[in-house]
């Protein structure tokens, strides 16, 4: 997207705090500020702030150029175009929250957003779009270990009482404890805490970090079970694989970035053994003893989510059969909503906060031993780790070899050549690759996909967690380039 921008901000790896409180100072500076919004939407109005400004004003574009190496001048053209348009979207990657210092990235954010009044109306806002295909959907409906469905805590007592009733449970049944994210529980099972594990749809052993910590939980596994389409990287340390669908192969709903629930129809039949997911669980569910209600279609199955999910409540399948509908929709009258927090926040005031905070250094550093910090990621070409995309003749003609991308002058440095092979390095594994040469990262800063099975990028990276996120760092790797004669 570099490509299209006016402006592209290039701030080093971890200091994403820093460039935002320092547009924020640019912003407050200028008086771009929307002060009746701040007063009527923000709690704690024009004195929360007060000290959000009072926090910024160290971030002088000129020191924020130090911390970031973005140029201060194009700081301040940001800020100015960002506070001055009558309206303005921001989109964000993965890379936001995949730091230890995550949630503050996305504070930091929201409170440029805020100041300004970019959100709660008409072509405004923030969209961070999700990494995979229907994640939105699946967390929409309590795929997620704090909540319910419809972003419901688990602590809250009337909502698990009017779950338990639809699902017919005993209320006690349902826990008030949030449970693990997925490296908790990759954790849980090095430690012997969790001896058997169910993974749907998920390739942990290209996607999670520490890979090779990873690899050992998987192997002190009592059990484990992997549903998928294909076989995995994952699917090796399974004692049992189950043959799932496809999304051609089901009927049933996505959800995409604008909260708009689409109907997905059967396009082939499943192949050989293969079934829709939800069969599979309801048949494992009635051999264990626990069965299900017994479904007819996924119509019925959806009418029972939007029973247990107040924003999906006026939804339904037949609603769908013309073109899909943005949640909240809490009625069967309901059009469904386009735009969020026109007239109140969704917080037990109804109001916005500002949370003003710092930039502090990462916990990883560059070092005489691992001068490089990585970064890693997704391309264009292929899809999370591959299993589908590198499949595809189509996708896999553009590129099928994993890279590293090397500024030219640390190519230069290490006397390696585009194309050649480097082994790279990290104090948790090491991997080797081919080296691809281009300014599109900074002196010191590497970048490699993590779609490849034969360079699998997650070896270098880190299970360390946002404290308040619980996401590990997948972006910010200390590592050495060693060249392969």
């Amino acid at each position: 997207m570099v490509a299209y921008a006016t402006i592209w901000l290039q701030p080093r790896l971890g200091t994403d705090v820093a460039l935002l409180n320092g547009m924020v100072r640019e912003i407050i500076a200028n008086n771009w500020v929307d002060h009746s919004f701040i007063e009527s939407r923000v709690e704690g109005g024009m004195q929360a702030f007060l000290e959000l400004k009072e926090l910024v004003e160290k971030y002088t574009p000129e020191v924020t150029e130090k911390i970031t190496g973005v140029p201060a001048q194009k700081i301040k053209d940001a800020a100015r175009i960002y506070a001055t348009a009558k309206t303005a979207m921001v989109a964000t990657g993965m890379g936001m929250s995949q730091q230890v210092t995550g949630t503050h990235n996305v504070f930091s954010l929201l409170n440029m957003i805020l100041v300004t009044g970019k959100i709660g109306k008409e072509r405004c806002g923030i969209d961070p779009p999700r990494g995979q295909n229907n994640v939105q959907g699946a967390t929409d409906v309590g795929c997620h270990p704090a909540m319910y469905p419809g972003y419901i805590p688990v602590s809250d007592v009337e909502n698990r009482r009017k779950v338990a009733q639809v699902w017919g449970v005993p209320f006690e049944r349902l826990s008030d404890r949030p449970g693990l994210t997925t490296v908790e529980i990759i954790q849980a099972a090095y430690h012997g805490k969790i001896k058997g594990l169910y993974i749907m749809g998920e390739n942990p052993m290209i996607s999670d970090p520490n890979l090779n910590h990873t690899e050992e939980a998987l192997q002190k596994l009592d059990f484990l079970v992997v549903q998928d389409i294909f076989h995995t990287e994952t699917t090796r340390f399974a004692h049992v694989v189950l043959p799932a669908s496809s999304w051609a192969e089901k009927n049933g709903t996505f959800v995409n970035s604008d909260r708009r629930v689409l109907r997905v129809r059967k396009a082939v039949d499943c192949p050989g053994e293969a079934r829709e997911d939800w069969r599979i669980i309801h048949e494992l569910a009635a051999r264990m003893g626990k069965p299900m209600p017994n479904y007819r279609n996924e119509a019925e199955i959806f009418d029972e989510l939007a029973k247990v999910t107040p924003i999906m409540a006026g939804i339904s399948h037949a609603r769908l059969e013309e073109h899909g509908i943005q949640w909240p929709c809490p009625t069967p009258e309901h059009p469904g909503t386009s735009t969020l927090y026109t007239e109140k926040f969704n917080t037990p005031t109804g109001k916005a906060k500002l949370f003003p905070v710092e930039h502090v250094d990462q916990t990883e550093r560059a070092t005489p031993e691992y001068p490089f910090i990585l970064n890693s990621g997704r391309i264009l070409y292929h899809y999370h780790t591959g299993t589908m995309s590198r499949r595809n003749k189509a996708l896999t003609n553009f590129t099928n070899q994993p890279y590293v991308i090397i500024h030219p002058n640390d190519a230069s440095k290490l006397g390696v050549k585009h194309g050649e092979r480097v082994r790279i390095t990290s104090s948790r594994g090491t991997l080797v690759t081919q080296v691809h040469i281009a300014d599109e990262v900074l002196e010191g800063e590497l970048f490699m996909p993590w779609h490849y099975t034969e360079a699998q990028v997650n070896r270098l990276t880190r299970d360390e967690l946002d404290p308040y996120s619980r996401i590990a760092p997948f972006k910010i790797s200390a590592v050495k380039v060693e060249v392969l004669s």
